[in-house]
């Protein structure tokens, strides 16, 4: 009996999806639940199991279609087929690197393409990530031959990139697909992502419909950074984790938030919705594109917890299992491209917040103290606002707040 292959519900705001690739192709036997088909979403790439066991007998939706939720994409016709066990159907986003200074995880060893057959898993049959499988096929890597960091031994883009890696060290070359030479001079022709997209189109919606502005300032990290060092040791080894930079800003980010609630609010028509609840969103950046993983209820976490939590969405990042959850709302933002060594920037509101705060390079510096000339740790800060909401000395205010509780641990600690 055929069963429809059927474009699932995708979550929240999320209406339409592009086919990406399809993983088999017509003919091909399948086991219930086997990934067919790869779909691009604005936030999230999605695997699309098959219903039943069979044949996978008819495709409806082409490569780079665009499809709507419950359109049909294909028929899988019963039959006896056999094969791998079943894989669970989910949401699969692209791996990413947290902004908010998170290592990464470790990488598993791997082996480029050969020209002779692989002797490890079919390529067809490896459970891998949608951007792994786009990261492969782009550098001709034979995921059969990867082996998987990610839950149940499966392939992450991590993954890839290692394959990639080894393989250039061993002296292999990889050409990208759709790339083309002449006379030394190449040129790659790259079809954007839904993702990729979509953040363009928001980019440019946040500058025409916010009157958005920014202010600077500069906080001296020194009672910071003495303080990690004194307190590095017992707090790794009582949490398992790194005291990091990013749980003190967001901690001084909640303070300030309290102080000034326009901040924390949004704009609906001619009304603003004040949000008395504190959901701080940490930017990261993924290989489709920025994603914006949110901390709930920030003003009840604790500084263990805080660490903990980003990273975990380092974790889930790198093993393919961010969600859709974790993506939901957020009320302001926070994100930190000095671990790109970004010395200054102005970053771009996440609508439908009307705040973003941007974190910068730690660099040693020479400043006036008390009519000496004293060398600091200094990083710079960025804020930028909707102006239609925030005034400007209330978003200078805001900042010099946050510069305040960062710059004395002590008093950050009292006050939120």
């Amino acid at each position: 009996m055929p069963a429809d292959i059927v474009v699932p519900e995708l979550g929240e705001s999320i209406v339409d999806a592009r086919v990406a690739k399809w993983l088999k192709k017509e003919g091909d036997r399948v086991a219930a639940g086997d990934p067919l088909v790869e779909l691009e979403t604005d936030k999230i790439d999605v695997e699309v199991g098959a219903p039943q066991a069979g044949v996978l007998s008819r495709i409806d939706r082409r490569e780079g279609t665009d499809v709507k939720i419950g359109e049909v994409l294909g028929v899988v016709e019963a039959g006896g087929a056999t094969g791998p066990a079943p894989v669970a159907q989910g949401f699969s986003p692209a791996p990413a690197e947290s902004t908010l200074d998170v290592a990464g995880a470790p990488s598993a060893e791997a082996g480029l393409k050969s020209g002779a057959p692989p002797a490890a898993t079919p390529e067809g049959a490896t459970r891998a990530t949608p951007s792994a499988r786009k990261l492969a096929r782009q550098h001709q890597v034979n995921l059969g031959s990867v082996a998987g960091s990610g839950d149940g031994g499966r392939v992450t883009r991590r993954d890839v990139e290692s394959a990639i890696e080894a393989g250039l060290k061993s002296g292999a070359t990889t050409t990208p697909l759709g790339a083309t030479t002449a006379e030394g001079r190449r040129e790659e022709r790259v079809r954007m992502s839904r993702r990729r997209l979509t953040i363009a189109r928001r980019l440019v919606e946040a500058q025409h419909t916010a009157a958005m502005l920014t202010t600077f300032n500069e906080v001296d990290m020194s009672g910071v950074m003495q303080l990690r060092e004194r307190r590095k040791q017992a707090f790794k080894e009582r949490y398992g984790v790194n005291i990091g930079i990013a749980s003190f800003f967001v901690k001084a980010s909640v303070g300030a938030l309290k102080d000034f609630p326009r901040l924390n609010a949004e704009l609906q028509g001619e009304e603003m919705i004040l949000k008395h609840y504190y959901d701080v969103g940490v930017a990261v950046g993924a290989a489709e594109g920025l994603v914006v993983p949110v901390l709930r209820n920030t003003d009840r976490m604790s500084f263990p917890e805080i660490e903990i939590a980003i990273r975990e969405f380092a974790r889930k990042a790198n093993d393919g299992t961010l969600t859709l959850e974790d993506l939901r709302g957020g009320t302001f933002t926070v994100t930190n491209g000095g671990v790109f060594g970004s010395l200054l920037s102005t970053p771009i509101l996440n609508p439908p917040q009307v705040g973003i705060l941007g974190l910068h390079k730690i660099e040693e510096r020479p400043i006036a103290i008390g009519g000496q000339i004293l060398v600091r740790p200094m990083m710079y800060l960025a804020l930028s606002y909707d102006h239609r909401i925030v005034d400007g000395a209330e978003a200078v205010r805001f900042l010099v707040r946050i510069k305040e509780l960062v710059e004395d641990p002590a008093a950050l600690l009292l006050e939120v």
